[in-house]
């Protein structure tokens, strides 16, 4: 229970945070592979895509559709390659979404991750050759999304967007400031004295 409460007030306290951050891109322009294929980097925008399974590529045709630049990510083409691919954030972050385009008989969806706990999963979306945001439908802190979907190598993701952790203050930040007006609220209502 103490650990649920904690997820809780952390957060909400980035969530409080988020409308003075800005958010990071990740576009996968930056990775390269000899012939315009390469595995993500396990630490690719200060994130640990260890556990991903995803790759670069850089060719541009339908069904995949990147939605800037050139560079996208998805899982391997192989028979018996991941469906679901977990993308971790070293700190709380709060997600955002991506941009998916793909075969049209396949959806991507994601679930949502804080402390090992599944908080929330997104809508599902039914991709195309036309390149469409999904939004992760949390405004929460999380620490890790998994993308899923239907069968492997059916999408494809480009621009993954989050807060940029650099810029949200320390969870702990907001609840000190906000046990600090409520000690002062205290104070003064103690300095003021009883009421008749």
């Amino acid at each position: 229970m103490q650990s649920i409460i904690r997820n809780f007030v952390v957060g909400a306290a980035i969530a409080l945070c988020v409308p003075f951050a800005s958010a990071a891109v990740l576009n996968f322009d930056d990775i390269v592979g000899p012939d315009g294929f390469a595995a993500v980097p396990g630490n690719y925008g200060g994130l640990d895509w260890s556990a991903s399974g995803l790759n670069v590529f850089t060719a541009d045709g339908a069904p995949f559709t990147p939605h800037s630049g050139q560079g996208q990510v998805t899982t391997d083409w192989i028979d018996g390659g991941p469906i679901a691919s977990t993308i971790r954030f070293l700190a709380p972050t709060v997600f955002n979404g991506a941009w998916f385009s793909g075969y049209e008989d396949s959806s991507v969806r994601f679930d949502l991750y804080f402390g090992g706990q599944l908080v929330a999963s997104s809508a599902a979306l039914q991709l195309s050759s036309t390149s469409a945001f999904l939004d992760a439908g949390w405004a929460g802190a999380i620490d890790s999304v998994v993308v899923r979907t239907g069968a492997q190598g059916s999408y494809a993701m480009d621009d993954f967007t989050f807060a940029d952790a650099t810029e949200v203050p320390e969870p702990g930040m907001p609840a000190l400031l906000l046990a600090g007006v409520g000690g002062l609220l205290v104070l003064r209502r103690k300095q003021q004295g009883p009421r008749p």
